[in-house]
């Protein structure tokens, strides 16, 4: 066999062999690509469910903050008596809250406890009244309106240890906002998620702590 022939053929065998190379290689690939891209979208929408789930707590947390913020704030009347809270007024700041939540479907799925937290005759803690808004079938966990209107049983509206207290002669705005989270892409895994979150404020001046005073034509959001 001539030189030449001896060299074609070798040439041959071994283009051969890479071909043969580079087909076992892309096989391979593929093998691994068709383990690998299950498990990639699995991780990429488990993090985008994290995601939604994380910016979900900061969301109702801030309605939260808002919400006491707001009705803290609140202050009707005139330099010749204390400003008055009325139904109307709540009905606003519960308002503002809707606005916020914008695209979160609370008021099916939430609620949003607003209590007045002030001093009894014998200064003890008390809930002189609460409003609610949200149709989510859930109590306050720290107590309900009337708690407290007599001796000094009731520490105060928080966690155990960590409770918040009214100032003699002032009141807070206690807020529990209660929100049942529902997951993107992966329900039957994660099941329902509460999200809890509260937040308190004191009164920015001095008001009328009597009562909240009816508005004509508007219906008082009760807890009821």
């Amino acid at each position: 066999m001539s030189p030449i022939i001896r060299f074609l053929a070798f040439r041959k065998a071994r283009l051969v062999r890479r071909f043969r190379l580079l087909r076992d290689q892309r096989a391979t690939v593929m093998i691994e690509m068709a383990f690998c891209i299950p498990l990639m979208i699995l991780l990429g929408f488990g993090g985008l469910e994290m995601a939604s789930l994380t910016l979900a707590n900061t969301r109702i947390s801030q309605i939260g903050l808002s919400t006491a913020d707001n009705a803290a704030r609140i202050a009707i009347g005139s330099n010749l008596s204390l400003p008055r809270v009325r139904e109307i007024d709540i009905n606003e700041v519960f308002t503002g809250a809707e606005q916020q939540a914008s695209g979160l479907n609370f008021r099916t799925r939430g609620r949003i406890i607003l209590s007045s937290l002030e001093r009894n005759e014998e200064d003890g803690q008390w809930i002189h009244w609460q409003r609610c808004y949200g149709n989510l079938d859930v109590a306050s966990s720290f107590g309900d309106a009337g708690d407290g209107a007599t001796g000094t049983d009731l520490p105060g509206m928080g966690p155990e240890g960590a409770e918040v207290t009214a100032p003699p002669g002032s009141a807070v705005m206690f807020v529990e906002i209660v929100y049942e989270y529902e997951p993107l892409l992966y329900e039957k895994w994660l099941g329902p998620r509460t999200i809890r979150s509260t937040a308190a404020f004191n009164i920015r001046e001095g008001r009328d702590l009597s009562q909240i005073y009816p508005s004509a034509g508007v219906t008082p959001s009760t807890c009821t």
